[in-house]
């Protein structure tokens, strides 16, 4: 992307971002104010400067399905803390077949790849930990084994030990930028090193 295309993306943005004068107190009120964010980290992050995360409900631009959904999540946490559980996590929780409140990684990414229109397992019934979650990858050739030389791609599943999250994307240094549910007790953006995975679930 040229920088001239660049910046004109980040003026729509910042447009779109820019408080609008106060309107009569409505049900909108308590959603709360619109996210800013400044013109300098969006052109940063368009050129690739900086790793900078996109403010929270927002997936870079071009991003598959699966990390909008997912993007539209971080910040959700446990009530109460500690329970695994929520109203919201509920919500996740009913993407998988027959799951209990426990934790709950698997869950959430499960819940964004029916988002997505690419629902995880044979019957697309989702995943409840992520040992099933690994060995379906493993039988359908989806799995993706991290190594020397393994790129992960935005949308594809991170796996680590008996954890899962989102790639978001790569980062210019190489370091990995995800979502991941129950990360600190709720959906969170995280940055690990390139070497730090197990491997990765291909989902296109």
């Amino acid at each position: 992307m040229s920088l001239a295309l660049a910046l004109a993306r980040v003026d729509q943005i910042q447009r779109a971002l820019t408080p609008r004068p106060p309107e009569p107190p409505g049900p909108a009120a308590a959603l709360g104010p619109a996210p800013t964010a400044s013109a300098a980290s969006f052109a940063s992050v368009l050129q690739g400067a900086l790793p900078v995360a996109p403010p929270v409900g927002l997936a870079p631009p071009g991003s598959p399905p699966i990390v909008a959904a997912a993007a539209a999540e971080v910040g959700q946490a446990e009530q109460p803390p500690g329970s695994n559980d929520s109203p919201r996590i509920a919500t996740y929780r009913q993407a998988t077949l027959g799951s209990a409140v426990g934790p709950w990684c698997a869950y959430f990414a499960s819940w964004a790849a029916r988002q997505a229109g690419t629902p995880l397992g044979d019957h697309g019934e989702g995943f409840g930990s992520v040992d099933a979650l690994s060995a379906w990858a493993q039988r359908t050739g989806r799995a993706l084994p991290n190594g020397l030389g393994v790129v992960p791609r935005p949308g594809d599943l991170i796996v680590f030990d008996e954890h899962v999250g989102i790639v978001e994307q790569v980062l210019p240094d190489g370091r990995v930028q995800t979502i991941e549910g129950n990360s600190s007790d709720r959906v969170s953006r995280n940055v690990h090193g390139a070497g730090d995975a197990l491997g990765y679930v291909r989902m296109s």
